[in-house]
């Protein structure tokens, strides 16, 4: 008579990739909350830093296998559901902390999961036809790209402001906005400025303060002793106005303003040039020296005007 032993099966162990990607949960989940850019940093930092959105989301993914609840068309519905659901939680938890909420957040999050769907066999064969198959995932990988591009033409932008120097803007830009900040826009250059390839047209309000930042250019002023500005004011008569210019020491502390420099620009009528020694603006701070190996910032304004203006910048460099 024969004896059955019973043989049990040993139970289905996870492979070691999902392991790798919970720990790679694990490991960026407080980056939501703690760290990353502040205001006070690079483009390139902050558009590197929003990768990571997508990252984490696809190791999400990974680790948590929806397709082991759900295929088809579901698969797609409830995991996008389900991680808008979470981004948006993300998004308020990050508002309390004093961080601002951002849509584009939310589509990388999405992006991540869909990454992860798309290039998965199983979970984007199963219930779809080739057709619908290969169309998502031609769509996902056009969206990635895009994400990924954008990042890259941040960093040939920047990489671009670094060879600038000694000019601390490049006129040929046709976009002003990821370099400076206010109501300014490209015009182009008259004939009797025909050398350079443009001017920027800088609209003055009645507010208590307008104008311009400049706060996306070569840093390292440590080489220059002199910092050129030529204005043009078409009106008949001279406008005051104020330049300041702080470091990144100035950013990350309480924006006194005896810690940065500052001083009083009368531009008249027609085009003017101001020649300003950097040895003003290096001990201009109260109490110390401003690193001119990290200037962070450069504005140009005006303070409660009797009717707009309109200024133009035509050059700004170091010499």
């Amino acid at each position: 008579m024969g004896v059955n032993l019973s043989v049990d099966r040993p139970a289905r162990k996870a492979p070691i990739w999902q392991y790798l990607a919970l720990a790679g949960v694990v490991l960026i989940t407080p980056f939501f909350f703690i760290g990353g850019p502040g205001w006070t940093d690079g483009p390139l930092y902050k558009s590197a830093w929003n990768l990571g959105h997508i990252l984490f989301f696809a190791l999400l993914t990974l680790a948590v296998q929806p397709w082991r609840f759900w295929t088809g068309w579901k698969l797609w519905g409830l995991s996008t559901l389900a991680v808008l659901l979470v981004g948006l939680g993300i998004e308020v938890l990050q508002y309390g902390s004093s961080r601002q909420m951002d849509w584009q957040d939310i589509f990388r999050n999405l992006l991540g999961l869909w990454v992860v769907l798309a290039i998965r066999p199983l979970a984007s064969c199963a219930g779809h036809s080739v057709l619908a198959t290969w169309s998502l995932r031609i769509i996902v990988g056009v969206l990635l790209v895009v994400e990924v591009t954008a990042t890259a033409g941040v960093a040939l932008q920047q990489y671009r402001v670094s060879q600038l120097l000694p000019a601390l803007y490049d006129f040929g830009q046709s976009d002003p906005s990821p370099f400076w900040k206010g109501p300014i826009r490209k015009e182009p250059i008259s004939p009797v400025f025909s050398s350079q390839e443009g001017e920027l047209r800088i609209s003055l309000s009645t507010d208590r303060y307008s104008g311009v930042s400049l706060h996306n250019f070569p840093g390292d002023w440590r080489d220059y002793s002199h910092l050129v500005i030529v204005l043009h004011n078409p009106q008949d008569h001279p406008i005051p106005m104020v330049l300041r210019i702080n470091d990144v020491e100035h950013d990350l502390g309480d924006n006194a303003y005896n810690d940065r420099f500052n001083t009083r620009l009368v531009l008249p009528p027609g085009e003017q040039s101001f020649r300003l020694d950097l040895d003003r603006v290096r001990n201009a701070p109260a109490g110390r020296t401003m690193d001119m190996g990290s200037v962070r910032r450069l504005g140009l304004f005006v303070s409660r005007l009797e009717e707009p203006k309109t200024v133009y910048l035509r050059d700004i460099r170091l010499e």
